[in-house]
């Protein structure tokens, strides 16, 4: 009965095992493409094919480049994306891996030669753009092109895997073109003619920098996985020429992706100083008897400025507000705490504004708003308030571009009346200056000494 027992028990683990590299194998089979490879023939025809600028593929890039300048100079990323859809830049640096992988050197010369036509192309067209274009400033689609790191060889190495796996794929799908979304081949070719056209250095090696990382870990990849899938060598190489070749392609990656190394750590410890400024400024910059009219973190020269209302801040209070700084790990961060305007003391009837050197100006401000406040029939007087006022705002509000003011009074229905001033700006960053009319509402019913202020953002 035992001997039965064990048996059974045997037979029941074997069926287990058996199961378990059933499921292995067909698990396997799932990550298996050469199930759906294309041949070799045709593979190296569609290789050997879009490498070529010449006729459809020419204008094809002409167009490219043109709707990517566009895109960048109006700063609309659909329009991009639309260029990056239809440029076919990605057929000679698929041919550059390929030919590398098969040591078919002709193949690669074709291919380089066609690569640096295109990229001759883009930048010629592209500097004659932006140099003749009335659009002349740098907008965020254009900025995002001028600062390559280590996540953007990522993201090319990954593209590229996607691309030469799907052009190795029967089933190729719309794999191609979101490769050249992902890996953006255009836009930093563009970006760096617009360099050229300006005169603006850094822009035009920043861009251009990222175009290489893109070139280069695109045909590492489609290297990698040609030999992976072990395509076939169509001619004959001697070994000495072989490990040329791949030390080449070693030296040249290698080279690539180091200084991305250096702005990727850069980004990460940018973006941790931010995190831990936001942190400090959330949570221990309080300081009672005032309020926090500004704040302004630069993560590139690890310096925050804070700028309060209220009354005048001491010194040894400040110095206690910046040695907290050390439990954020901001300790060898540049802390400046400055006072946007001040309240005298709680005796005095009238606000002094104080702000640095500027004492004498200010009172002859305050005796000429006085003054104003008495002729409030005068039209003249009222428009000359809003340009004190503004004035005043300007070091604290850069992005206020107009003021206005006028006393106002209104009646409810047992005809008393009700006195406010009215507050009208202009901003060209509405929304900033509405998240900060609050603020701007108590500044104002202290400037002016009023009982009432109502501010309108236009």
């Amino acid at each position: 009965m035992q001997l039965y027992c064990n048996y059974s028990s045997i037979c029941s683990s074997y069926e287990i095992m058996l199961l378990s590299f059933m499921d292995l194998r067909k698990l396997k089979a799932k990550f298996n493409i050469r199930s759906e490879q294309e041949d070799y023939d045709v593979i190296h025809d569609t290789v050997e094919k879009g490498i070529f600028f010449k006729g459809t593929n020419l204008w094809i890039l002409i167009f490219a480049i043109l709707i990517a300048c566009v895109g960048l100079n109006v700063n609309s990323t659909a329009v991009i994306i639309g260029a990056m859809l239809i440029s076919p830049l990605m057929g000679p640096i698929l041919g550059m891996g390929y030919s590398l992988a098969t040591y078919d050197f002709t193949l690669f010369r074709k291919s380089l030669v066609n690569f640096g036509f295109a990229v001759a192309s883009g930048l010629v067209a592209s500097t004659v753009y932006f140099s003749v274009t009335p659009l002349g400033e740098a907008h965020s689609e254009l900025l995002a092109r001028t600062q390559p790191n280590i996540y953007d060889v990522i993201i090319a190495l990954a593209g590229g895997l996607a691309g030469i796996i799907a052009l190795s794929s029967k089933q190729k799908g719309n794999v191609i073109p979101g490769v050249a979304i992902a890996t953006a081949l255009m836009p930093p070719l563009c970006t760096a003619g617009y360099g050229l056209a300006t005169g603006t250095w850094k822009y035009f090696f920043g861009a251009f920098y990222l175009f290489t990382i893109n070139t280069v870990f695109i045909a590492v990849a489609t290297l990698l996985i040609v030999r992976v899938l072990k395509y076939p060598i169509w001619h004959g190489v001697d070994e000495n020429m072989k490990r040329a070749a791949n030390r080449w392609v070693s030296i040249i990656a290698t080279i690539t992706v180091l200084p991305s190394i250096y702005f990727g750590y850069t980004l990460v410890q940018q973006e941790r100083f931010s995190r831990n400024a936001l942190s400090y400024i959330r949570n221990e910059t309080h300081i009672p008897g005032d309020y926090l009219l500004k704040s302004e973190v630069d993560p590139a020269k690890r310096s925050i400025r804070l700028i309060y209302g209220g009354r005048l801040i001491p010194d040894n209070v400040k110095q206690e507000v910046i040695a907290k700084a050390k439990h954020y790990d901001l300790a060898h961060s540049k802390i400046t705490i400055q006072q946007g305007f001040s309240l005298e003391d709680e005796a005095a009837t009238e606000n002094l504004l104080a702000i640095n050197s500027q004492q004498t100006e200010i009172d002859r401000l305050r005796a000429e708003l006085s003054r104003t406040l008495h002729m409030q029939d005068s039209t003249a007087q009222r428009k000359h308030l809003g340009r004190q006022l503004l004035q005043e705002l300007k070091p604290l509000y850069p992005e206020i571009t107009a003021c206005g003011a006028a006393d106002q009074v209104i009646y409810d229905d047992s005809l008393k009346a009700h006195r406010y001033f009215a507050l009208f700006l202009a901003s060209t960053d509405r929304r900033k200056t509405l998240a900060d009319q609050e603020k701007l509402a108590g500044w104002f019913q202290s400037r002016l000494n009023a009982d009432s202020v109502k501010v309108y953002v236009e």
